[in-house]
């Protein structure tokens, strides 16, 4: 018979873990904030947005946050579910470190990257 215990995998912290459940449900509801905003909202008469209409968006602060936050929650779900599996090679402890450091600076990068593009993006109009 085999007996199923539900233990932390090695080098698996359960605030990472709380921060990927949470994190998730963050990205449910940005993402339907999102949808609302670009989609339900009525701005579009023919149903899609136009490129102007798009920059005159992002000209607003409280939009910008949303996306940043939204952008900032993906990549960080993303990179803890990345680890998450890449534990289950069962890496040394050592590897694990290296790989928690690559996977910070990664994020760290992408999340600065586009909160720049968000500012590029605004400013053209």
């Amino acid at each position: 018979m085999i007996e199923s215990k539900s233990t932390p995998k090695p080098n698996e912290g359960v605030w990472l873990w709380l921060l990927k459940i949470f994190s998730g449900l963050l990205i449910v509801f940005f993402l339907g904030t999102h949808f609302f905003i670009n989609h339900l909202t009525g701005t579009a008469e023919s149903g899609m947005l136009t490129f102007e209409e798009i920059l005159q968006m992002y000209t607003q602060p409280g939009y910008l946050i949303l996306e940043g936050l939204f952008l900032t929650t993906v990549i960080a779900h993303g990179l803890i579910g990345l680890r998450g599996v890449i534990l289950d090679l069962n890496l040394s402890r050592g590897v694990m470190k290296v790989l928690d450091v690559l996977f910070l600076l990664v994020g760290i990068g992408a999340v600065g990257y586009g909160i720049w593009l968000l500012s590029a993006v605004a400013s053209l109009y």
